[in-house]
């Protein structure tokens, strides 16, 4: 029987996390399965007491907080599994969730990504995706299939290719991470599982979803909170993700449309929504690409 790894990441939610692990041991009887919890550089070290109360989990602590990629790759590399099943700490299990997801790899065997479907947790009816649509190189804009979708079980029996895998939940083939490698850390957060895809695909794996198992997602239903690291981070990983994946020609296209169409959009809504002060964290995100190429660990940006 192969053996499955759960990565999960946990940062200053330990509450959060023990109802992830909670869900694991209740919902999940898959016999192979080795479970790995990461601390990313939470205040309070969550850790001692956690191996006191989970002797049967492997935890991992880092002192400072490496990032989404960064915290799962710690995992990643101490994995013994055939699969691993990276899920984000907000999740929870439903019955047959990995065995599920392991028969569809199993008799695939051309599947390197593979996620399930993913309900809001909140609204559990309510279908957070069911896959994505291919990437607009020149627009970097793609779109979520089912979001928002009352789930009747339209897509209960859909498996099959997709552009690109939910980082909230998505096993990898052992064989592909080791073709493609971790994530690329230097997103730090978000677009990272994106170019992760990409990667494998072009390691000679197929993306897939399969639909008949579920996942819930804790994520609101409604937009996050603006914040400065968060519009530094999707602008400056935006314009990251065409860079290292495009043809020069179509990152120019893609930079025309960037700086005369998305850029003034951007900073007029931040004066008129009344936070002028992502103005120049904006335009730090811009030209942060001006002096560091696609592979530069140096982030730009001071991390609370």
């Amino acid at each position: 029987m192969k053996v499955v790894s759960i990565i999960t990441v946990n940062f200053n939610q330990p509450l959060v996390t023990e109802l992830l692990i909670k869900s694991i041991h209740e919902k999940c009887r898959y016999p192979a399965l080795e479970i790995l919890v990461i601390d990313n550089g939470s205040r309070v070290n969550p850790v001692p007491d956690w191996i006191l109360q989970y002797p049967e989990i492997q935890f991992i602590r880092s002192d400072k907080n490496l990032g989404f990629a960064g915290g799962n790759n710690l995992g990643i590399r101490q994995a013994t599994g055939d699969y691993l099943f990276l899920v984000n700490n907000d999740t929870e299990f439903t019955e047959n969730l990995v065995e599920w997801m392991v028969e569809e790899m199993e008799q695939k065997p051309n599947i390197g990504l593979l996620s399930p479907r993913i309900n809001y947790f909140d609204q559990p009816t309510m279908i957070q995706y069911a896959g994505y649509t291919p990437m607009n190189y020149y627009t970097a804009r793609n779109a979520c299939i089912g979001q928002f979708e009352e789930d009747k079980g339209q897509y209960d029996h859909v498996s099959g290719p997709t552009a690109y895998a939910h980082g909230a939940a998505m096993m990898i083939r052992r064989a592909a991470l080791e073709k493609a490698g971790p994530m690329a850390e230097n997103y730090f957060l978000y677009y990272e599982e994106l170019d992760w895809a990409e990667r494998i695909r072009r390691a000679g794996y197929d993306v897939h979803v399969h639909l008949k198992p579920l996942i819930y997602h804790k994520e609101s239903v409604s937009v996050g909170k603006q914040t400065a690291l968060k519009e530094y981070f999707m602008n400056r990983n935006r314009i990251l993700f065409i860079r290292r994946n495009t043809s020069t020609g179509t990152f120019l296209i893609f930079l025309f449309y960037f700086l005369f169409l998305v850029a003034p959009r951007n900073l007029i809504s931040y004066v008129v929504g009344g936070h002028s002060e992502f103005i120049p964290v904006f335009l730090r995100a811009v030209t942060w690409h001006i002096s560091h190429d696609t592979e530069s660990e140096d982030l730009g940006y001071t991390l609370p």
